[in-house]
């Protein structure tokens, strides 16, 4: 069976796959309606919110885009910090949007510079928000958020969306204690499920500028979510199978506890860094801001990362993710959120280093 070591979609636990299975119901109707309440119920212990959270039929790039479009205006100042190259893509959405954005972009490999945001924003008290990724899963690099919302809020005041998509559920983050005004995220990550839902949550701030926000909307407009949701109906048809899924998938995260989940996840991540240390390889972040939900590994000079890929793939099945941008062929990834077992990860560490010699590494 294959292995898939990458940062989404992540494999599906038999359990949650068979949920999928169940026949259609009617989305108008009170079985819904009672799935509805209890799946947006679940999601807020998730987001350790008590602010509305809805469920789109979409990618996580569509709850990023429901993010801009629902809070913000054409002309409107936005900052987005941005560390890889899904940071990019939360300023790109904006940009297109008509928001006047300034990118601040730091090193790969690094975090927020909280001292250089702090800097941007108080050059320009026009700046009404701030766009962030929480975990950049090209670079295997997670933001502190809590210190980043902190300058945001407590120190200039201005809106907070948060990129939580390969995070929430997997690493630490508080939505209400922090003060986030949005979080976005995906169903193919931490969830335990397949793709084809997102999920965002709103703050009261978030709500306020909704109200005077211009972007255009249709489907992702969240002020009909809200009317719908309030009655216990979607807006628009919504992917059931998924939501039968994500329905069984939060009694699972429920019952095993947010923090235990989120333990779970540091305890793999450090088998995994440790596990590539011992290979006489290089995890490309320092320590200090690892992710632990996917890593990122840089090969060493004159080595292609894809060739690599390919002999892991074709001699032992299992999926390596390769990297974005400027970093293609100079690293690889290895995703370790949701559904994975220690077993899974000695399994690729053993096709890592068995692959090694024929990419002429320690041969």
């Amino acid at each position: 069976m294959t292995n898939l070591r990458i940062p989404g979609p992540i494999p599906v636990p038999d359990d949650i796959l068979d949920k999928m299975s169940t026949q259609m119901m009617n989305h108008r109707g009170p079985r819904f309606k009672d799935m509805l309440f209890r799946v947006t119920d679940g999601l807020r212990q998730v987001f350790r919110t008590e602010n509305d959270v809805f469920v789109l039929t979409s990618s996580g790039t569509g709850a990023m885009e429901a993010a801009v479009a629902n809070t913000l205006s054409p002309g409107e100042k936005v900052v987005c910090a941005s560390i890889g190259s899904f940071g990019d893509r939360f300023g790109k959405i904006a940009e297109i949007f008509g928001a006047d954005v300034t990118m601040v972009n730091f090193p790969q490999g690094t975090a927020v510079d909280v001292d250089e945001l702090r800097r941007v924003l108080d050059a320009d008290p026009e700046i009404s928000a701030v766009l962030v990724t929480h975990n950049e899963t090209n670079t295997g690099v997670t933001n502190d958020i809590e210190r980043v919302a902190s300058v945001v809020k407590n120190e200039f005041d201005k809106l907070i969306l948060v990129d939580g998509i390969s995070s929430v559920c997997s690493l630490p983050l508080e939505t209400d204690d922090w003060d986030l005004d949005v979080v976005a995220t995906a169903s193919q990550k931490g969830w335990m499920l397949p793709p084809g839902l997102a999920f965002i949550s709103m703050s009261e701030r978030a709500w306020e500028a909704s109200e005077k926000a211009t972007m255009p909307r249709f489907y992702f407009d969240l002020a009909a979510y809200k009317d719908y949701f309030d009655i216990g109906q979607p807006p628009w048809t919504p992917n059931l199978s998924a939501i039968y899924a994500l329905d069984y998938a939060l009694t699972k995260i429920i019952d095993e506890g947010v923090e235990n989940v989120w333990q779970r996840h540091a305890d793999i991540a450090q088998m995994t860094r440790e596990g590539i240390r011992e290979l006489g390889l290089e995890v490309f972040p320092d320590e200090s801001v690892a992710s632990n939900t996917v890593t990122s590994v840089r090969m060493p000079d004159g080595v292609n990362a894809d060739d690599l890929r390919k002999v892991v793939l074709d001699d032992h099945d299992v999926v390596l993710a390769g990297a974005y941008g400027e970093l293609t062929g100079k690293m690889f990834r290895i995703g370790h959120l949701g559904y994975v077992t220690p077993e899974e990860i000695e399994d690729m560490l053993g096709a890592v280093k068995a692959s090694l010699p024929k990419v002429g590494i320690g041969a």
